[in-house]
């Protein structure tokens, strides 16, 4: 018996709830390839995308303070890894597919764009064809990796990534991942406001935070617990903690997401990406080799989005600075 028929093998000891590894359509790529000798399609999903560019790229990008320069604040890789555990903690719990769970955890964030969501919504003005970075999560993965090959993944991890915002994904495994992403950013989202000085603990809705906990900590195993024990036919919370969550979610939005001293910098980096976006069109011939192939399979509008898409916002600056600030004469 080979590994990965031993691996499939154990599965028989999850909830019938979960995905197995077996399941033909669950696992269909979009180009048949040999099995790997030692992993189950997810694991080998998990891998290419932990070792792909765009993965790497995340540990740069904004999660929602813009180019924080202290070392603790979020960036979009940690908040992907803190999803992946919860994730994979709830599905553990409810003997989901611990595999599958983390692929897509580590996949959901692949597209964001420079400058979190207020670079999500200037590129989806600008773009003919939109701009969402959950879709744009799936394009990396189909088109642009590799040198526009792509990562080739199984259909239950790109449903799971396409979901993870908000849609009912094909697998339970992607629907945990859906809810472990909001826990993840709405708790971390705190941390880093408390730390940046917009908002003090003791502001936070006392009817959320005598349901969920005080602490980080306590809040997130609150809410972790109450989709455990839900039970995996339906994955959700009992009512009273989403009440409680959703409470907390409006509360951020009102006073950390649209906050003007953590917004600062938003309409500087909208205007550079406009700017960016501009030269790009104008100038087609100046995108890499990878991207210009884009335009010709696709269109113009769809290369420079995925090219400025995939920037981390350093090197978005860079390169702002690079095609439009003079230079010292030396």
């Amino acid at each position: 018996m080979s590994i990965p028929q031993y691996q499939e093998q154990l599965e028989q000891y999850l909830s019938e709830q979960a995905c197995s590894s077996r399941n033909e359509e669950m696992t269909r790529r979009q180009r048949e390839e040999e099995p790997c000798p030692y992993r189950t399609p997810f694991q080998r999903d998990r891998d290419r995308i932990l070792h792909c560019n765009a993965f790497r790229r995340l540990k740069r990008k904004t999660q929602v303070f813009l180019s924080p320069t202290g070392d603790h604040y979020r960036t979009r890789l940690t908040h992907t890894l803190e999803v992946s555990q919860i994730a994979r903690t709830i599905s553990r719990a409810l003997l989901l597919n611990e595999d599958l769970t983390e692929a897509i955890a580590l996949g959901h964030d692949l597209g964001h764009s420079p400058f979190g969501h207020s670079g999500e919504s200037v590129l989806n003005e600008i773009c003919p064809h939109g701009y969402r970075h959950y879709e744009q999560s799936v394009r990396v993965a189909d088109y642009i990796e590799k040198d526009g090959r792509g990562l080739n993944l199984t259909e239950a991890v790109r449903n799971g990534i396409l979901c993870h915002t908000n849609r009912i994904a094909a697998t339970k495994e992607g629907n945990v991942v859906r809810l472990a992403d909001r826990i993840a950013y709405i708790n971390h989202d705190i941390e880093d406001a408390v730390r940046a000085g917009i908002l003090c603990a003791e502001e936070l809705p006392e009817e959320a935070i005598r349901i969920l906990g005080r602490t980080k900590s306590q809040r997130i195993t609150t809410l972790v617990a109450s989709v455990v024990e839900n039970g995996s036919a339906d994955i959700g919370m009992d009512e009273k903690v989403e009440k409680a969550q959703n409470l907390l979610h409006e509360f951020m939005f009102e006073n950390v997401y649209y906050n003007p001293v953590a917004k600062q910098e938003e309409e500087k980096a909208q205007n550079l990406l406009r700017r960016l976006y501009q030269y790009y069109i104008e100038h087609i011939e100046k995108l890499p080799g990878n991207y210009l192939a884009i335009s010709r399979r696709f269109d113009e509008h769809r290369a420079v989005c995925d090219y400025i898409s995939g920037m981390s916002d350093g090197y978005a600056v860079d390169l702002y600075c690079e095609l439009f600030v003079p230079k010292e004469w030396k």
